[in-house]
């Protein structure tokens, strides 16, 4: 009798024994494959997301939008995105990352189907409203679970993870435009909607929300205005702004800009921004790997990023030439997703892995305001000035704002 318990006990802890259970925590290995499903759904959402601005230039005449309103399909998109950012943080708190971001890609895919049958500036808004809010689910979902899986080492984890919009620039800009060529852009369309729509079905199969299964906690009131005073966490919504004033504007405009500006081809100007990703790909589990081992450094490392990309927006504006850009992109990539990890790292650390998804959340929505307003705002200056260095210096004020508001972080070691 002893034997046999004895047995049964070493046999329930040998992992791959546990592994064929039905009911068992998943091998702590098992992050890995969690780390992997939560950064391809949000590379498709990012995909979706800046897939306009690849072919906004050329498929924007052709709907018969004025230059000022190339912009407004994003700005649609990110006003969907911020209203459901803060939304979406309390419903990762309560029922778990693994279903919200599950239920997050099924309707963005379909949006993004959808948006393929637009012929007007008020159809594409609405649609683009859609899938902002869709989109808005996914970004707290992955925080949320990628702090329960890797705990201390979520400096790297977040590094990897962001790598998936950076990425996403990449491949939004070498196939979008290129398929739009080849087969419309209502095509290309159409089969991101179609793979949105599959990995929502991978990611509902094999996400797990933490290392143990337990009873789901949700989040208290009291927790949520305790979130809504804590100091740091205004602090870093408020630098993500301005930093993602930046990034995202760029994002939205640089092809456009260099296409209508120097007379650059769509698929060229989308060749500059995929090196421009190349380099937010290198930078970001980088800069996310050095900050683990050392966490009080990710705030300086956060304003050297922001001060290093505001200036070279700035230079980036006096460029002319390809071979400029081609020059200049993949380094300003680097700086200018480079604070993302770091400071998405910092939001978990101010607010506890309870009420990470909903610190998450409610900073992302500070953030995406930035998104949101920036790219209508360069449009319009512009439209006005017909300069491309003034449009630059625009995206560069954002950045700068957000380095001098990290000044008066307080900051403790974990």
């Amino acid at each position: 009798m002893k034997t046999s318990t004895k047995l049964t006990a070493v046999s329930i802890e040998d992992p791959s024994f546990a592994a064929k259970r039905p009911d068992a925590d998943p091998p702590p290995a098992y992050r890995w494959v969690v780390l992997f499903v939560t950064w391809v759904a949000f590379l498709l959402s990012y995909v979706d997301r800046v897939a306009w601005s690849t072919v906004a230039a050329p498929v924007g005449h052709s709907l018969g939008l004025s230059l000022s309103m190339l912009g407004a399909f994003i700005t649609a998109f990110y006003i969907g995105y911020v209203a459901a950012n803060v939304v979406a943080g309390f419903l990762t708190d309560t029922f778990g990352g693994r279903l919200t971001m599950t239920f997050a890609l099924v309707p963005l895919g379909i949006a993004t189907f959808c948006f393929s049958y637009t012929h007007s500036l008020a159809s594409g808004v609405a649609i683009q409203l859609a899938m902002g809010m869709a989109a808005g689910a996914d970004y707290s979902a992955g925080v949320k679970i990628l702090t329960a899986w890797f705990g201390k080492e979520k400096g790297r984890a977040m590094g990897i993870y962001t790598t998936a919009t950076s990425l996403a620039v990449v491949i939004a800009n070498a196939t979008v435009p290129l398929m739009s060529q080849q087969y419309g852009w209502e095509t290309a369309f159409r089969i991101l909607g179609g793979i949105t729509l599959g990995w929502a079905v991978v990611s509902f199969l094999l996400l797990r929300d933490s290392p143990v299964r337990e009873a789901y906690i949700a989040i208290t009131r009291a927790e949520i205005r305790g979130l809504m005073k804590n100091r740091n966490l205004i602090l870093l919504a408020f630098a993500g702004f301005g930093g993602l004033w930046g990034t995202v504007g760029y994002g939205a405009w640089s092809n456009a800009l260099m296409t209508k500006q120097y007379g650059i081809s769509p698929i060229v100007a989308g060749s500059i921004a995929a090196w421009f990703g190349v380099g937010a790909v290198l930078a970001k589990p980088t800069l996310g790997w050095i900050s683990d081992l050392n966490v009080r450094l990710r705030i300086p490392m956060s304003v050297t990023c922001l001060a290093g990309f505001a200036i070279l927006l700035v230079v980036f504006g006096q460029c002319s030439t390809t071979a400029q850009f081609y020059m200049i992109a993949p380094i300003l990539g680097a700086f200018a997703f480079g604070y993302t990890p770091l400071l998405m790292a910092e939001i978990t650390t101010a607010s506890g892995s309870k009420s990470a998804g909903a610190a998450a959340g409610l900073t992302n929505a500070v953030w995406q305001l930035g998104s949101a307003i920036s790219p209508l705002m360069v449009g319009l200056v512009y439209g006005q000035t017909k300069s491309f260095s003034l449009a630059l210096a625009t995206l560069a004020a954002g950045p700068i704002v957000a380095a001098v508001i990290l000044l008066f972080l307080r900051t403790k070691g974990e």
